[in-house]
Protein backbone atom coordinates (compact mmCIF):
# COMPACT_ATOMS: atom_id res chain seq x y z
CA UNK A 1 0.00 0.00 0.00
CA UNK A 2 1.37 3.41 -0.99
CA UNK A 3 2.17 5.31 2.19
CA UNK A 4 1.89 8.68 0.46
CA UNK A 5 -1.77 7.98 -0.26
CA UNK A 6 -2.62 6.25 3.04
CA UNK A 7 -0.37 7.66 5.76
CA UNK A 8 -2.50 6.17 8.51
CA UNK A 9 -1.38 2.67 7.49
CA UNK A 10 2.20 3.53 6.63
CA UNK A 11 4.63 0.73 7.12
CA UNK A 12 2.10 -1.90 8.20
CA UNK A 13 3.02 -4.04 5.22
CA UNK A 14 6.39 -4.63 6.78
CA UNK A 15 4.77 -6.22 9.80
CA UNK A 16 3.43 -9.09 7.75
CA UNK A 17 6.68 -10.05 6.05
CA UNK A 18 9.61 -8.98 8.16
CA UNK A 19 13.10 -10.22 7.25
CA UNK A 20 14.77 -9.25 10.49
CA UNK A 21 15.56 -12.16 12.79
CA UNK A 22 18.08 -10.38 14.96
CA UNK A 23 15.56 -9.03 17.47
CA UNK A 24 15.03 -11.15 20.58
CA UNK A 25 13.58 -10.35 23.98
CA UNK A 26 17.03 -9.53 25.29
CA UNK A 27 17.19 -6.61 22.83
CA UNK A 28 14.98 -4.53 25.10
CA UNK A 29 17.84 -4.44 27.59
CA UNK A 30 20.07 -2.82 24.97
CA UNK A 31 17.60 0.04 24.61
CA UNK A 32 17.28 0.46 28.36
CA UNK A 33 21.06 0.35 28.86
CA UNK A 34 21.73 2.82 26.04
CA UNK A 35 19.07 5.21 27.34
CA UNK A 36 20.24 4.99 30.97
CA UNK A 37 23.94 5.39 30.24
CA UNK A 38 23.27 8.24 27.82
CA UNK A 39 21.06 10.12 30.28
CA UNK A 40 23.53 9.69 33.15
CA UNK A 41 26.60 10.70 31.17
CA UNK A 42 24.96 13.72 29.59
CA UNK A 43 23.43 14.80 32.91
CA UNK A 44 26.85 14.65 34.51
CA UNK A 45 28.28 16.71 31.68
CA UNK A 46 25.55 19.33 32.12
CA UNK A 47 26.34 19.63 35.84
CA UNK A 48 30.05 20.08 35.09
CA UNK A 49 29.28 22.70 32.45
CA UNK A 50 27.05 24.62 34.84
CA UNK A 51 29.78 24.69 37.46
CA UNK A 52 32.36 25.70 34.88
CA UNK A 53 30.11 28.48 33.62
CA UNK A 54 29.80 29.87 37.15
CA UNK A 55 33.58 29.80 37.59
CA UNK A 56 34.54 31.10 34.15
CA UNK A 57 31.81 33.57 33.26
CA UNK A 58 33.88 35.40 30.66
CA UNK A 59 33.10 36.68 27.20
CA UNK A 60 35.89 34.68 25.57
CA UNK A 61 34.56 31.41 27.04
CA UNK A 62 30.85 32.02 26.52
CA UNK A 63 30.75 30.60 22.97
CA UNK A 64 32.35 27.30 23.93
CA UNK A 65 30.11 26.88 26.98
CA UNK A 66 26.95 27.59 24.99
CA UNK A 67 27.88 25.18 22.20
CA UNK A 68 28.99 22.42 24.57
CA UNK A 69 25.86 22.83 26.70
CA UNK A 70 23.63 22.70 23.63
CA UNK A 71 25.34 19.53 22.46
CA UNK A 72 24.93 17.62 25.72
CA UNK A 73 21.36 18.88 26.21
CA UNK A 74 20.47 17.69 22.70
CA UNK A 75 22.04 14.31 23.36
CA UNK A 76 20.21 14.09 26.69
CA UNK A 77 16.79 14.74 25.19
CA UNK A 78 17.59 12.44 22.30
CA UNK A 79 18.25 9.53 24.65
CA UNK A 80 15.26 10.42 26.80
CA UNK A 81 12.65 10.78 24.05
CA UNK A 82 13.85 8.15 21.58
CA UNK A 83 14.71 5.73 24.37
CA UNK A 84 11.32 6.10 26.00
CA UNK A 85 9.50 5.45 22.71
CA UNK A 86 11.69 2.43 21.97
CA UNK A 87 11.08 0.94 25.42
CA UNK A 88 7.33 1.51 24.98
CA UNK A 89 7.43 -0.31 21.63
CA UNK A 90 9.27 -3.25 23.20
CA UNK A 91 6.88 -3.30 26.17
CA UNK A 92 3.94 -3.43 23.73
CA UNK A 93 5.50 -6.44 22.02
CA UNK A 94 6.08 -4.33 18.88
CA UNK A 95 2.40 -4.54 18.00
CA UNK A 96 2.25 -1.34 15.95
CA UNK A 97 -1.19 -2.16 14.53
CA UNK A 98 -2.64 -1.97 18.02
CA UNK A 99 -1.17 1.32 19.25
CA UNK A 100 -0.36 3.14 15.99
CA UNK A 101 -3.61 3.13 14.05
CA UNK A 102 -3.29 6.80 13.05
CA UNK A 103 0.50 6.56 12.51
CA UNK A 104 1.09 9.44 14.96
CA UNK A 105 3.59 7.58 17.11
CA UNK A 106 5.62 6.41 14.12
CA UNK A 107 5.69 9.95 12.73
CA UNK A 108 6.84 11.38 16.05
CA UNK A 109 9.45 8.65 16.37
CA UNK A 110 10.76 9.27 12.84
CA UNK A 111 10.91 13.03 13.35
CA UNK A 112 12.84 12.58 16.60
CA UNK A 113 15.24 10.09 14.99
CA UNK A 114 16.09 12.51 12.20
CA UNK A 115 16.28 15.61 14.39
CA UNK A 116 18.35 14.09 17.21
CA UNK A 117 20.54 12.42 14.61
CA UNK A 118 21.40 15.49 12.57
CA UNK A 119 21.39 18.16 15.28
CA UNK A 120 24.39 16.77 17.26
CA UNK A 121 26.34 16.39 14.02
CA UNK A 122 25.56 19.99 13.08
CA UNK A 123 26.52 21.21 16.56
CA UNK A 124 29.77 19.24 16.41
CA UNK A 125 30.67 20.91 13.12
CA UNK A 126 29.77 24.34 14.53
CA UNK A 127 32.00 23.68 17.55
CA UNK A 128 34.83 22.66 15.23
CA UNK A 129 34.41 25.85 13.20
CA UNK A 130 34.33 27.94 16.37
CA UNK A 131 37.54 26.34 17.67
CA UNK A 132 39.23 26.78 14.30
CA UNK A 133 38.32 30.46 14.16
CA UNK A 134 39.39 30.94 17.77
CA UNK A 135 42.82 29.42 17.15
CA UNK A 136 43.56 30.84 13.71
CA UNK A 137 41.73 34.20 13.98
CA UNK A 138 41.73 35.14 17.67
CA UNK A 139 41.03 38.83 17.12
CA UNK A 140 38.04 38.12 14.89
CA UNK A 141 36.80 35.53 17.37
CA UNK A 142 37.02 37.88 20.34
CA UNK A 143 35.20 40.69 18.54
CA UNK A 144 32.64 38.87 16.38
CA UNK A 145 31.96 35.54 18.11
CA UNK A 146 29.76 36.96 20.86
CA UNK A 147 27.14 35.14 22.90
CA UNK A 148 24.40 36.77 20.85
CA UNK A 149 25.87 35.49 17.59
CA UNK A 150 26.37 32.01 19.04
CA UNK A 151 22.73 31.90 20.17
CA UNK A 152 21.65 32.93 16.69
CA UNK A 153 23.74 30.14 15.16
CA UNK A 154 22.26 27.61 17.60
CA UNK A 155 18.76 28.73 16.71
CA UNK A 156 19.46 28.43 12.99
CA UNK A 157 20.99 24.97 13.42
CA UNK A 158 18.00 23.72 15.42
CA UNK A 159 15.48 25.21 12.99
CA UNK A 160 17.28 23.67 10.03
CA UNK A 161 17.33 20.25 11.71
CA UNK A 162 13.61 20.61 12.52
CA UNK A 163 12.89 21.50 8.89
CA UNK A 164 14.73 18.44 7.61
CA UNK A 165 12.86 16.24 10.09
CA UNK A 166 9.45 17.70 9.15
CA UNK A 167 10.10 17.70 5.39
CA UNK A 168 8.51 14.28 4.72
CA UNK A 169 5.43 15.27 6.75
CA UNK A 170 5.13 18.53 4.83
CA UNK A 171 5.33 16.53 1.61
CA UNK A 172 2.68 14.06 2.89
CA UNK A 173 5.20 11.25 3.11
CA UNK A 174 4.75 9.24 6.26
CA UNK A 175 7.68 7.79 8.17
CA UNK A 176 7.94 4.03 7.85
CA UNK A 177 8.09 1.28 10.46
CA UNK A 178 11.38 -0.49 9.87
CA UNK A 179 11.76 -4.23 9.34
CA UNK A 180 12.84 -4.84 12.94
CA UNK A 181 9.56 -3.21 14.07
CA UNK A 182 11.46 -1.31 16.78
CA UNK A 183 11.93 2.14 15.21
CA UNK A 184 10.69 4.45 12.46
CA UNK A 185 12.64 6.22 9.78
CA UNK A 186 12.60 6.97 6.07
CA UNK A 187 11.57 4.17 3.76
CA UNK A 188 14.47 1.70 3.54
CA UNK A 189 12.79 -1.29 1.88
CA UNK A 190 11.77 -1.45 -1.78
CA UNK A 191 12.96 2.10 -2.35
CA UNK A 192 11.95 2.93 -5.91
CA UNK A 193 10.38 6.39 -5.73
CA UNK A 194 12.77 9.29 -6.30
CA UNK A 195 11.44 11.20 -3.28
CA UNK A 196 12.15 8.32 -0.92
CA UNK A 197 15.69 8.13 -2.24
CA UNK A 198 16.02 11.90 -1.92
CA UNK A 199 15.26 11.84 1.82
CA UNK A 200 17.79 9.10 2.46
CA UNK A 201 20.47 10.85 0.41
CA UNK A 202 19.69 14.21 2.02
CA UNK A 203 20.07 12.80 5.50
CA UNK A 204 23.29 10.93 4.72
CA UNK A 205 24.85 13.78 2.73
CA UNK A 206 24.14 16.35 5.45
CA UNK A 207 25.57 14.04 8.08
CA UNK A 208 28.68 13.24 6.06
CA UNK A 209 29.14 16.94 5.25
CA UNK A 210 28.99 17.80 8.96
CA UNK A 211 31.61 15.12 9.69
CA UNK A 212 33.81 16.42 6.87
CA UNK A 213 33.61 20.00 8.17
CA UNK A 214 34.44 18.81 11.68
CA UNK A 215 37.37 16.76 10.42
CA UNK A 216 38.76 19.61 8.31
CA UNK A 217 38.42 22.29 11.01
CA UNK A 218 39.78 20.03 13.76
CA UNK A 219 42.71 19.10 11.53
CA UNK A 220 43.52 22.77 10.90
CA UNK A 221 43.22 23.50 14.62
CA UNK A 222 45.42 20.57 15.59
CA UNK A 223 48.10 21.42 13.02
CA UNK A 224 48.11 25.05 14.18
CA UNK A 225 48.52 24.02 17.80
CA UNK A 226 51.31 21.57 16.92
CA UNK A 227 53.18 24.21 14.95
CA UNK A 228 52.94 26.63 17.87
CA UNK A 229 54.07 23.96 20.30
CA UNK A 230 57.20 23.13 18.33
CA UNK A 231 58.05 26.77 17.61
CA UNK A 232 57.44 28.13 21.09
CA UNK A 233 60.20 27.91 23.66
CA UNK A 234 57.82 28.53 26.55
CA UNK A 235 57.12 25.20 28.20
CA UNK A 236 54.14 26.21 30.32
CA UNK A 237 51.62 26.04 27.50
CA UNK A 238 52.72 22.73 26.04
CA UNK A 239 50.53 20.52 28.23
CA UNK A 240 47.69 22.89 27.43
CA UNK A 241 48.14 22.28 23.68
CA UNK A 242 48.81 18.59 24.14
CA UNK A 243 45.49 18.07 25.91
CA UNK A 244 43.60 19.96 23.21
CA UNK A 245 45.19 17.91 20.41
CA UNK A 246 44.24 14.65 22.18
CA UNK A 247 40.65 15.84 22.55
CA UNK A 248 40.46 16.84 18.89
CA UNK A 249 41.71 13.43 17.78
CA UNK A 250 39.21 11.70 20.08
CA UNK A 251 36.33 13.80 18.77
CA UNK A 252 37.16 13.04 15.15
CA UNK A 253 37.66 9.33 15.74
CA UNK A 254 34.50 8.82 17.79
CA UNK A 255 32.27 10.77 15.40
CA UNK A 256 33.60 9.09 12.27
CA UNK A 257 33.59 5.57 13.72
CA UNK A 258 30.11 5.83 15.21
CA UNK A 259 28.24 7.70 12.47
CA UNK A 260 29.93 6.60 9.25
CA UNK A 261 28.35 3.09 9.09
CA UNK A 262 24.79 4.42 9.44
CA UNK A 263 25.26 7.35 7.06
CA UNK A 264 26.97 5.21 4.43
CA UNK A 265 24.28 2.53 4.76
CA UNK A 266 21.51 5.09 4.22
CA UNK A 267 23.39 6.51 1.23
CA UNK A 268 23.77 3.06 -0.32
CA UNK A 269 20.06 2.39 0.11
CA UNK A 270 19.23 5.76 -1.45
CA UNK A 271 21.54 5.27 -4.43
CA UNK A 272 20.29 1.76 -5.14
CA UNK A 273 17.26 2.27 -7.36
CA UNK A 274 16.10 -1.32 -7.15
CA UNK A 275 15.35 -3.33 -4.03
CA UNK A 276 17.80 -2.54 -1.29
CA UNK A 277 20.34 -5.25 -0.53
CA UNK A 278 21.02 -3.95 2.96
CA UNK A 279 19.74 -6.40 5.58
CA UNK A 280 17.85 -5.48 8.69
CA UNK A 281 20.72 -6.67 10.87
CA UNK A 282 23.14 -4.34 9.08
CA UNK A 283 20.90 -1.31 9.48
CA UNK A 284 20.20 -2.07 13.14
CA UNK A 285 23.88 -2.53 13.91
CA UNK A 286 24.72 0.77 12.20
CA UNK A 287 21.95 2.49 14.18
CA UNK A 288 23.35 1.24 17.48
CA UNK A 289 26.81 2.42 16.45
CA UNK A 290 25.37 5.90 15.87
CA UNK A 291 23.69 5.77 19.28
CA UNK A 292 27.06 5.26 20.94
CA UNK A 293 28.24 8.61 19.59
CA UNK A 294 25.65 10.41 21.71
CA UNK A 295 26.77 8.41 24.73
CA UNK A 296 30.45 9.20 24.20
CA UNK A 297 30.01 12.88 23.27
CA UNK A 298 30.03 14.26 26.82
CA UNK A 299 32.98 12.11 27.82
CA UNK A 300 35.03 13.25 24.84
CA UNK A 301 34.14 16.93 24.97
CA UNK A 302 33.92 17.47 28.72
CA UNK A 303 35.02 14.52 30.84
CA UNK A 304 38.37 13.66 29.29
CA UNK A 305 40.30 14.62 32.40
CA UNK A 306 44.01 15.08 32.79
CA UNK A 307 44.21 11.90 34.90
CA UNK A 308 43.19 9.82 31.88
CA UNK A 309 45.80 11.49 29.70
CA UNK A 310 48.42 11.00 32.42
CA UNK A 311 47.72 7.27 32.55
CA UNK A 312 47.80 7.02 28.77
CA UNK A 313 51.10 8.87 28.79
CA UNK A 314 52.56 6.50 31.40
CA UNK A 315 51.43 3.45 29.42
CA UNK A 316 52.82 4.89 26.18
CA UNK A 317 56.13 5.78 27.78
CA UNK A 318 56.33 2.34 29.40
CA UNK A 319 55.71 0.58 26.09
CA UNK A 320 57.83 2.82 23.89
CA UNK A 321 60.45 3.86 26.41
CA UNK A 322 60.40 7.40 25.05
CA UNK A 323 60.32 10.52 27.20
CA UNK A 324 57.79 12.81 25.54
CA UNK A 325 56.72 15.40 28.08
CA UNK A 326 57.23 16.03 31.78
CA UNK A 327 54.27 15.18 33.96
CA UNK A 328 54.68 18.28 36.11
CA UNK A 329 53.41 20.31 33.17
CA UNK A 330 49.86 19.23 34.05
CA UNK A 331 49.47 22.06 36.49
CA UNK A 332 45.80 22.89 35.88
CA UNK A 333 42.58 20.89 35.90
CA UNK A 334 41.40 19.46 32.59
CA UNK A 335 38.14 21.35 32.62
CA UNK A 336 39.95 24.65 33.10
CA UNK A 337 42.49 23.75 30.44
CA UNK A 338 39.77 22.72 27.98
CA UNK A 339 37.88 25.92 28.47
CA UNK A 340 41.06 27.94 28.10
CA UNK A 341 42.00 26.33 24.83
CA UNK A 342 38.48 26.37 23.41
CA UNK A 343 38.05 30.04 24.29
CA UNK A 344 41.64 30.83 23.16
CA UNK A 345 42.24 33.14 26.06
CA UNK A 346 45.78 33.15 24.85
CA UNK A 347 46.46 33.27 21.10
CA UNK A 348 48.44 30.24 19.87
CA UNK A 349 48.93 31.90 16.51
CA UNK A 350 50.92 34.74 17.96
CA UNK A 351 53.98 33.13 19.49
CA UNK A 352 55.11 36.47 20.83
CA UNK A 353 52.01 36.77 22.98
CA UNK A 354 52.53 33.24 24.27
CA UNK A 355 56.10 34.01 25.26
CA UNK A 356 55.21 37.28 26.95
CA UNK A 357 52.05 36.19 28.78
CA UNK A 358 52.39 33.43 31.40
CA UNK A 359 49.76 30.71 31.46
CA UNK A 360 48.72 31.48 35.00
CA UNK A 361 47.49 34.92 34.01
CA UNK A 362 45.20 33.50 31.33
CA UNK A 363 42.80 31.84 33.73
CA UNK A 364 42.35 35.00 35.80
Amino acid sequence: MNSSKSPGLAGFGILKNTTCHMEKKISVFFSIIFMTVGILSNSLAIVILMKAYQRFRQKSKASFLLLASSLVVTDLFGHLINGAIAVFVYASDKDWIRFNQSNILCSVFGICMVFFGLCPLFLGSVMAVERCIGVTKPIFHSTKMTSKHVKMMLTMVCLFAVFIALLPILRFRAYQIQASRTWCFYKTEHVEDWEDRFYLLLFSCLGLLALAISFLCNAVTGITLLRVKFKSQQRQGRSHHFEMIIQLLAIMCVSCICWSPFLVTMARIGINESRSKETCETILFALRMATWNQILDPWVYILLRKAVLKNLYKITRGCCGVHIINLHMWELSSIKNSLKVAAISESPVSSKQINLQPLSSVGQ
